[in-house]
């Protein structure tokens, strides 16, 4: 039973297979209604066995292609549900992972719009059908006569003649039924309902605000942008053109990538602190797209969810169906990773200090970090990123990345852009092959630069995943990213940090290019695995091969110097403090924040308390505080969660020790064996038991420890 619990309409949309393959059981009772003349309901066609048809979707055809969808997909669960024959694992399991498949292709869609190319018609639908989306899960959750079914099958398990991944499924499938409250009598289960359709709501509550107070800009003179990169520049003076400002001013987005390259390179310390303070404070104004209201009924909701389903807190809850297993476990790492970086952090700022007072400065107050911090890399390494970022030209990467994955998994790309629809005329596509045997893999999107109605950050999404059983072959993925889009005819200069996010998301992409499982369901990872893939794929910017051939000077066409490559890879550790802790600070203020069994909890307070606990360093800031924490309140996926990307570092690091220990970061006998029992494999087989087969142990932490300069006893 293919059961999604996600909430949001936009998590729905990336939780969902898509596909037009039906259960011969429910092909029937779909055929008894009409399909609308709606394009978002057609079946897929094109090259590839089907591309989304992006040139066709507007917003006003969401309302009848999601209902129709909807009542098709209860039509086909009640076909299983109300089967009168025996339950089977042909007419129940077979058949749940078959179902809904048309819902989920309109949800891709519908998701990929409003990250992407959102504005009020989308945020309107959004707040209209989250709820909605939530209570029609639900109802397929909930049934039950449907987990009387699955549970038939799963009491006789070990009389049915299963294999190990039919046993995994079928395990899995029942664990989720019961956690999500299919053992609740009828009142509780309409009350766990409301809950989750209350927080479907608040999500989207969240995600518009948000989004809001990101598309506000900061006006900036020339003097303002003093000691900033040409390119960063340009790129404001273009928002500012685009925005109707005069000539010679500037625009700066509040994002990320819009944010950090001032509080790194801009000379006008007032400047930096009235950037840093637009951006640390988004969605914490007190305005009308302040979240703190919106974010203590989701924390309160969330807590009283959980006790229903009879877990002590949230944190409990999520983390049931983890490698961690317990909030403790997730805890104990996080914790050990902790206090040397602290201690780090104080280091850094004591050789910050170095710099600023020279300037006059006593202190180094959080929009100094970086820009300081940038001084002691130039004094201790003779290394700067302004040295860097002329020879990572994003062009010349991407084709770096690409190469490293043919020579890893044999992926080869090839871009057809202008062969099938895109949402944007901004998004590239490459025809994924295996470059030994020609065979068709798939077809990747890439949407590099940031807009206006763009969610922050960068992600990845599978608009269709590989699985055997629906006759789902080719594999439609896409990487989204929020660079600074330069002026026409200039290169797009990437950042370490930025360069390194390339890579990350590029490495869920490859990671899903390579699964290959029968069943939709196990095609997916825990949350504390799904990271580490990406993870791993960042190693390879910084490996010889990948610099020497692709880290070339956009003005000269030289590639890097190897007394440049030598210094870069000599200041590996440097700033790891900083990094380690802005992190670390939000995961452990997230764990922290749902473990609390009552919910009730004022944002701002529970975060300023929690980080004192902590003893968070005050020259800094988390990576990600509350009233901006689109992975926690947009959705439930990384709620409790965000510690998952040090848990997968850990078996990153680990990972990446094994090709450091054979010598090479492009052996192939190791690259095989990581994707033939970690990548391709989906979650067919239990993670931990699969690393171990992989590792020959479980993951050691001291590797990540060493890897960012911290002691190891």
């Amino acid at each position: 039973m293919k059961v999604i619990l996600l909430a949001g309409a936009a998590a729905l949309a990336m939780a969902a297979a898509v596909t037009p393959v039906m259960a011969a059981e429910t092909a029937a009772a779909a055929s008894s209604a009409a399909v609308p003349n709606n394009p978002l309901l057609a079946d897929w066609t094109g090259p590839y066995d089907g591309v989304p048809p992006w040139d066709k979707v507007k917003p006003e055809l969401f309302d009848e292609a999601i209902q129709f969808a909807v009542d098709e997909q209860k039509r086909e669960y009640d076909a299983i549900a109300n089967n009168p024959a025996p339950p089977t694992w042909e007419n129940t399991i077979d058949a749940g992972e078959k179902a809904g498949q048309r819902l989920g292709r309109v949800l891709t869609l519908f998701g990929v719009m409003t990250d992407n190319m959102s504005n009020d018609a989308y945020v309107a639908l959004d707040k209209k059908w989250s709820p909605k989306l939530s209570a029609a899960f639900d109802e397929i959750t909930l049934n039950p006569k449907l987990f009387a079914r699955t549970k038939a099958l799963y009491d006789q398990r070990d009389k049915l003649g299963l294999d190990a991944k039919q046993m995994r499924l079928l395990t899995r499938q029942y664990d989720s039924f019961v956690r999500n409250g299919a053992n609740l009598n009828p009142a509780q289960k309409a009350e766990l309902t409301k809950y989750n359709q209350d927080l479907s709501s608040a999500f989207s509550d969240f995600n518009s605000k948000l989004l809001a107070d990101e598309a506000k800009f900061t006006p900036a003179s020339e003097a303002e942008m003093a000691g900033v990169p040409q390119d960063v520049k340009d790129a404001a003076a273009a928002v500012a053109k685009a925005k109707g400002l005069p000539a010679g001013t500037y625009a700066v987005r509040n994002t990320r990538s819009a944010f950090e390259p001032i509080m790194t390179f801009g000379t006008d310390r007032a400047f930096r602190e009235k950037i840093w303070t637009k951006f640390v404070n988004r969605g914490d104004n007190g305005d009308a797209d302040d979240t703190n209201a919106t974010i203590a009924k989701i924390v309160k909701l969330r807590a009283d969810r959980a006790h229903l389903l009879g877990f002590k807190n949230h944190a409990e809850y999520r983390m049931a169906d983890t490698m961690a297993k317990t909030p403790q476990r997730a805890m104990d790492l996080m914790m050990r990773v902790w206090t040397p970086a602290v201690a780090r952090v104080h280091e850094e700022v004591a050789e910050q200090m170095q710099f600023a007072s020279k300037d006059g400065l006593k202190e180094i107050k959080p929009w100094d970090y970086l820009y300081y911090e940038e001084k002691v890399r130039k004094a201790k390494y003779d290394l700067s990123e302004e040295e860097i970022k002329p020879y990572f030209d994003q062009a010349n990467l991407l084709k770096g990345m690409q190469w490293a994955a043919e020579q890893l998994y044999d992926l080869h790309f090839e871009e057809n852009t202008g062969k099938v629809p895109v949402f944007n005329p901004d998004v590239r596509t490459f025809e994924v092959t295996n470059a030994k045997t020609g065979e068709k893999i798939g077809l990747w999107y890439l949407d590099t630069f940031g807009r206006e109605g763009k969610r922050s950050g960068a992600w990845m999404n599978t608009y269709r995943s590989r699985a055997r059983l629906l006759n789902d072959n080719l594999v439609l993925a896409s990487n989204n990213n929020n660079f600074n889009k330069p002026e026409p005819g200039k290169p797009t200069l990437l950042s370490l940090d930025d360069a390194s996010t390339m890579f990350h998301e590029f490495g869920h992409a490859i990671n899903y290019f390579l699964v290959d499982v029968k069943y939709p369901s196990l095609g997916g990872s825990q949350r504390d695995f799904v990271e580490y893939p990406s993870q791993v794929n960042e190693n390879w910017l910084l490996t010889r091969p990948v610099l020497e051939k692709y880290a070339i000077n956009y003005k000269t066409g030289q590639p890097m110097p190897a007394a440049l490559v030598d210094k870069i890879k000599k200041a590996e550790t440097f700033n790891q403090g900083y990094a380690t802790v802005s992190y670390l600070s939000s995961a452990l203020v997230d764990m922290k924040l749902h473990l609390d069994p009552n919910g009730v909890v004022d944002p701002d307070a529970f975060e300023k308390k929690t980080l004192a606990e902590l003893g968070m360093p005050k020259e800094m800031v988390m990576r990600h505080r509350l009233p901006q924490f689109g992975h926690l309140f947009s959705s439930d996926a990384y709620s409790a969660g965000y510690y998952s990307y040090l848990w997968s570092e850990t078996m990153d690091a680990d990972t990446w020790a094994a090709f450091e220990e054979a010598g090479n970061p492009f052996d192939r006998t190791i690259a095989d064996k990581f994707r033939t029992l970690l990548l391709s494999t989906g979650n067919e087989t239990d993670r931990a038991e699969a690393y171990r087969a992989f590792r020959g142990r479980d993951p050691d932490v001291k590797a990540l420890l060493k890897r960012r300069g911290f002691p190891t006893n």
